[in-house]
């Protein structure tokens, strides 16, 4: 049974989906990344069904995160390399990976560790920030609707706003009327 697509979908987690959330699709970005240019590259390290890879492949093509960068005479030989769209993916990939070593780890530990190529230093934790540069805490973390946002998707996203500060005010005003010592 496969699934729908998500194409159609107005947000934006179930539209990256549609185009990576296949498991396999981003064992192939990650091998990209770490040097995989041919499709016999591919799958020996993935040890991915031929017809799986050549499927997967394509539609990275397609979606412009891989682009065929060199073809052979005979045009079966062909070799890949991320887009710009699919070097975007590295920030997911690094929390992808650096969530799997913090909860899913091996008992010997992580099987391989980011570090930064000039200096040799491994990658910190992705952290949330502002535009600014401040950092921010996950539970501090809101949705607002949108520029996109149709009246219904505004509708809920606002009532969703005014659930939490209804919240918040009772929780407040609980903490003001707790005497303590």
């Amino acid at each position: 049974m496969t699934r729908s697509s998500f194409a159609h979908m107005r947000c934006s987690i179930a539209r990256s989906l549609d185009v990576i959330g296949e498991w396999w699709t981003l064992l192939i970005v990650r091998e990209a990344f770490w040097g995989a240019r041919r499709f016999g590259e591919f799958e020996a390290r993935l040890g991915i069904a031929p017809n799986i890879l050549s499927q997967r492949l394509g539609r990275l093509v397609a979606h412009g995160v891989l682009e065929v960068t060199q073809t052979s005479q005979n045009g079966k030989a062909m070799a890949y390399a991320l887009t710009d769209k699919g070097r975007d993916l590295l920030p997911v990939l690094v929390a992808l990976t650096q969530w799997g070593d913090q909860h899913e780890a091996l008992p010997d530990g992580p099987a391989v560790t980011l570090v930064d190529r000039a200096t040799g230093q491994p990658l910190g934790p992705l952290r949330l920030s502002t535009r600014d540069g401040q950092p921010v805490a996950p539970r501090n973390v809101t949705v607002l609707p949108g520029p996109g946002a149709l009246d219904d998707e505004r509708e809920r996203l606002e009532a969703l706003q005014a659930r939490r500060a209804a919240r918040l005010a009772a929780a407040q005003a609980g903490a003001s009327s707790d005497p303590t010592p």
